[in-house]
């Protein structure tokens, strides 16, 4: 199934976010949004030509892997397609000058994800864990190791990883024993294995720079015992020139539900040796710190690709319903094409307006993070990197249960046809699962959320967040047309003002009831914060609608009414939920719940 660049929705979202007030920057003059719109035309046109061509192909050829000789061979059309982006750059256009990078916002850079994830998630994910590596390595690197790294990794010639996850470990990494002991040299020696290690091994890049957290001797127990190390695959010379293999070896793959293309790996270091060869990031214990600067930029770039494969199985699922013919709609003929009826309609129209909510959130966030870094006045730098800071969890969850849930309509809209692997659309929903569960699954996004986020400035950042969006509500009540949009979302802001207040109140008196709600409490911020993102799609869409008689823009009215009167009221359903306490969640002891 071909895969069509969303252009004009990216442009919609990337104007309706700001992009143009990230120009007026110094040091960002050059992202006005016609250079970036021509940029994403071009990067879109390499996903189109190339890259999506691929994500089938790699699904049902998958990987070669040898155990033996410790490699895995990637199908020749992932190398042709890799080849065809580091040869233009394009790994490099978010990147710092200083070190080859083209400068520009990250903003920039997550329309390029959704591009680059739309086209092929499993292959993407390889230059996506690179950029962690990049964003680590810039903002806690030596100098030397920044001089020694970058370069190769921001072009893509060398690739990065992230190695955090052992088997007794999972997502506790305080409980991670790999180890890390200082050599005579000064450098370190690595022990231990990690796994579910992305890209881990793979014949795409000349050499794979892993991020890998160790405990140094006499540290503390748990997280605040860890040190981060860089453990190239090859050991770097003086001369830049790549050496004899690091002792770091694969010893096996995941047989995965999806993104098949993509190897997970069971990495060794040291099993041959006294340890693998690494260099300490920084300070020893500090670990985690640094380790969170790649994790947050990966979780929000694994909430772009909740949002891309969602846009990818809508585009599938609307061509399948504009012309496959089944029954009589009401009202149509015999042989009218299954759109027309309600049911289906309904299933798009969701797939369709939650994408463009998402799509404006996750740019929303990325915009708050280029706010944090350059906006010239320092307030609103701290004003921004809070916002962003209580955006991620949103992101990375709402985005990824949403990308589970339309990716199953997309199913569910080709019927029977959808269950066959021919039709392609079941790839998708295979590929999307993973989603929820990797860089933190989204229970622990939530505890995130109600843990550490919304407790910034004792509820200080949520409650400016909720004014902002009131103020908009009012706007939106005095716009002909759409006013009624703004009623519907002033009444959802005060259930989540109420909402937020028990939760406040019970993180400090009862932490468990908090716990408990958690997970439905994340689910309607972010549906609130949607729902205020589309009621200012309305009212920029029937702005601009009044002047172009555009149907386009016509139509961004009508998805943005369909969410707020459709999708915000299912908030009311969570209310219970989030305030319910823990007590029915263990009202039956753990020892009967296999009982029958």
């Amino acid at each position: 199934m071909p895969y069509s660049p969303p252009l004009r929705d990216i442009r919609f979202s990337l104007d309706l976010v700001g992009l143009d007030a990230l120009a007026t920057y110094p040091g960002l003059e050059h992202a006005d949004t016609e250079t970036v719109m021509s940029l994403l035309e071009e990067f879109g046109r390499l996903m189109t030509d190339c890259w999506a061509s691929t994500n089938e192909l790699g699904d049902r050829q998958g990987l070669g892997v040898d155990l033996e000789a410790g490699t895995i061979t990637t199908p020749v059309e992932f190398r042709t397609a890799y080849s065809r982006y580091v040869e233009a750059g394009w790994g490099s256009v978010p990147a710092d000058p200083d070190h080859g990078g083209g400068g520009f916002p990250h903003l920039v850079s997550i329309a390029m994800s959704e591009l680059i994830q739309s086209a092929n998630m499993a292959l993407a994910l390889c230059p996506m864990l690179t950029q962690g590596a990049i964003e680590a390595l810039a903002s806690h690197g030596s100098e030397a190791q920044k001089e020694r790294y970058l370069r190769k990794l921001i072009t893509g010639e060398w690739t990065g990883t992230m190695n955090l996850s052992e088997s007794e470990a999972g997502s506790d990494v305080g409980a991670q024993r790999t180890k890390a002991v200082m050599a005579a040299d000064g450098t370190w020696r690595i022990t231990g294995q990690k796994i579910y290690i992305t890209w881990g091994e793979h014949d795409l890049s000349d050499n794979i720079v892993h991020l890998v957290l160790a405990r140094v001797q006499g540290s503390p127990a748990g997280t605040k015992g860890i040190s981060c190390f860089i453990v190239p695959k090859f050991l770097v010379l003086d001369d830049d020139s790549l050496g004899e293999h690091n002792d770091v070896h694969l010893v096996s793959t995941e047989h995965k539900m999806g993104i098949h293309g993509s190897p997970t790996c069971v990495l060794a270091f040291g099993d041959h040796s006294e340890g693998a060869v690494g260099e300490l990031i920084g300070e020893v214990d500090a670990g985690m710190r640094y380790m969170f600067t790649m994790m947050n930029n990966a979780r929000l770039a694994v909430g772009q690709q909740g949002q891309a494969i969602a846009e990818r199985a809508y585009q599938q699922a609307v061509t399948h319903a504009l012309t496959r013919v089944q029954g009589r709609p009401v009202g149509g003929e015999v042989g009218d094409p299954i759109v027309g009826h309600p049911d289906v309609r309904r299933m798009l129209l969701i797939m369709r307006s939650n994408i463009e909510a998402m799509r404006h959130l996750l740019y929303l966030n990325a915009k708050a993070i280029d706010d944090a870094h350059h906006h010239p006045q320092p307030q609103e730098r701290q004003a921004a990197g809070e916002l962003a800071d209580l955006l991620t969890p949103l992101s990375k969850a709402w985005c990824t249960d949403l990308g589970n849930e339309l990716c199953s309509l997309a199913v569910q809209v080709h019927g029977g046809m959808g269950y066959v692997e021919d039709t392609g659309v079941a790839q998708m929903y295979r590929d999307v699962r993973i989603a929820a569960i990797y860089e933190g699954t989204n229970g622990i996004q939530a505890l995130d959320l109600i843990g550490r986020k919304l407790g910034l400035r004792q509820g200080g950042v949520m409650a400016d967040l909720i004014t902002r969006m009131r103020a908009d509500a009012h706007a939106l009540e005095a716009v002909v047309g759409v006013g009624d949009l703004g009623v519907g979302l002033g009444h959802a802001l005060d259930t989540l003002e109420q909402v937020t207040k028990w939760m406040l109140e019970a993180g400090h008196s009862e932490p468990i009831d908090a716990m408990a709600g958690a997970t439905p409490y994340l689910r309607l911020v972010a549906t609130v914060v949607g729902g205020w993102l589309m009621g200012r799609q309305a009212m920029a869409a029937t702005s601009a609608v009044e002047r172009l008689d555009d149907a386009y823009l016509a139509a961004k009215c009508a998805t943005a009414r369909f969410y707020v009167e459709q999708i915000l009221p299912t908030i009311n359903g969570l209310v219970a939920q989030v305030q319910g306490t823990a007590n029915p969640l263990f009202s039956v002891p753990h020892t009967m719940l296999a009982s029958r």
